[in-house]
C-alpha cells in the first residue's frame, strides 16, 4: 500500500528512517550497490522527498502504528 512520506529521523545507527502518513516508519538507507538512495544524504534531498510515496508492508500486514502524529 502506497503511503506518503511526512518526515524523517535517524535511528541509533544513524540510518535515515522515513515517517509515513499511515503512522508507520521505514528505513531509507543509501547503501550502494544494494540500495541507491543518495537523496537521503542531504537535507535538501530529504525535503524534496516529503510527499513522495513508499510501499508500506506494515499496512499490508495490518501492523500497529510505529508513531503517532502530534496534532
Amino acid at each position: 500500500m502506497k503511503q506518503a512520506i511526512v518526515g524523517f529521523h535517524q535511528d541509533e545507527e544513524q540510518h535515515w528512517v522515513a515517517r509515513l502518513a499511515c503512522g508507520h516508519q521505514q528505513h531509507v538507507r543509501h547503501d550502494p550497490p544494494w540500495q541507491n538512495r543518495p537523496w537521503t544524504q542531504t537535507a535538501p534531498g530529504r525535503a524534496a522527498a516529503i510527499g513522495e510515496t513508499l510501499d508500506c508492508r506494515k499496512c499490508e500486514q495490518g501492523a500497529q502504528r510505529d508513531w503517532v502524529k502530534e496534532s
